[in-house]
């Protein structure tokens, strides 16, 4: 499928100001979406048309001109992370599940080609089946992980209902290029190197032996491509978009090489791995992303 005109909700974010460069990149007119709250304006591309508005309040009555004639959105925006979540449902609840649904009512109003979900392998909570498949019962153990499951069922049901295709992506703990090292909703890599610039512990939760599978953000931004281009319609179908291997906490905080101090217990799955045949399979999709190297490199970078 061609795309000459994409919208990029959170674009001002982590993972859609990258994808939102890759667009760019591909020589498409792409229009922002982002009210800043978790964002920078420094990581808008200034080729990109920016529009400063909070998706839970989009309207597509007043807002169908300026997005006229839109191939797809990409709706990366929300508010990410669990224990934010627990701490404060409803605030997440209006963004995560209202703003969805309003981008997917205005997708509908705009006639656009294709809705691109960000979705999180949240949803699947403690599951026992690794790798896990997009089959697997989801069992979500926050707010955040249950918003994001009920945004895939509102996009699946967009399809059935008004026949707009979409697509869910449901990422594992991405990591990468502009990851915010400050405010609570930065992850776990960010956390360890802001740590350890300010010459501080590595502060892990629990006892530091769950796993995550580390998704690197370019390969989630050509998952993201690849489902916007896919030629056939995906009508509402889920893919996972992992690595598909996994590192401990512990095993993480030995490559940044900082004494570690356990903290707190929370509420969080023990293990998190991605079945990604579907997407290599079906979106042709190849994750090359390399966790200790990448580590390697960003700790010269930030010269610690």
């Amino acid at each position: 499928m061609n795309i000459k005109k994409a919208i990029v909700t959170g674009g001002a974010g982590f993972i859609g100001s990258n994808l939102v460069d890759k667009l760019i990149d591909m020589g498409i007119e792409v229009h922002i979406i982002d009210n800043l709250s978790t964002g920078f304006e420094k990581n808008i591309n200034p080729k990109a048309i920016f529009h400063k508005m909070d998706i839970s309040e989009i309207d597509s009555k007043h807002n169908y001109y300026e997005f006229k004639n839109t191939d797809v959105i990409f709706h990366c925006a929300a508010l990410a992370r669990v224990q934010p979540s627990i701490e404060d449902p409803i605030s997440f609840d209006k963004i995560n599940i209202g703003g969805t649904l309003r981008m997917l009512k205005l997708a509908h109003d705009l006639g656009v080609k294709r809705f691109v979900y960000s979705a999180s392998s949240s949803c699947y909570g403690n599951n026992q089946k690794f790798p896990t498949p997009e089959t697997e019962t989801t069992n979500p153990l926050s707010p955040y992980g249950l918003q994001k499951y009920v945004g895939e069922q509102y996009c699946k049901m967009f399809s059935e209902v008004y026949n707009l295709d979409t697509v869910s992506l449901r990422y594992f703990n991405v990591y990468g290029e502009r990851m915010n090292l400050e405010g609570a909703y930065k992850l776990v890599i960010a956390i360890f190197a802001d740590q350890m610039l300010k010459g501080k512990p590595l502060t892990i939760n629990n006892n530091g032996e769950q796993r995550r599978d580390f998704t690197y953000v370019g390969d989630v931004v050509n998952a993201n491509i690849l489902a916007a281009t896919h030629s056939k319609r995906l009508d509402g179908e889920v893919f996972n978009i992992g690595n598909g291997d996994n590192y401990s906490v512990n095993e993480l905080a030995d490559m940044f090489g900082g004494k570690k101090q356990y903290g707190i217990k929370v509420i969080e799955p023990l293990k998190t791995l991605a079945d990604n045949s579907k997407a290599k399979n079906k979106l042709n999709w190849n994750p090359t992303g390399d966790l200790p190297i990448w580590i390697k490199t960003y700790k010269k970078e930030l010269g610690i």
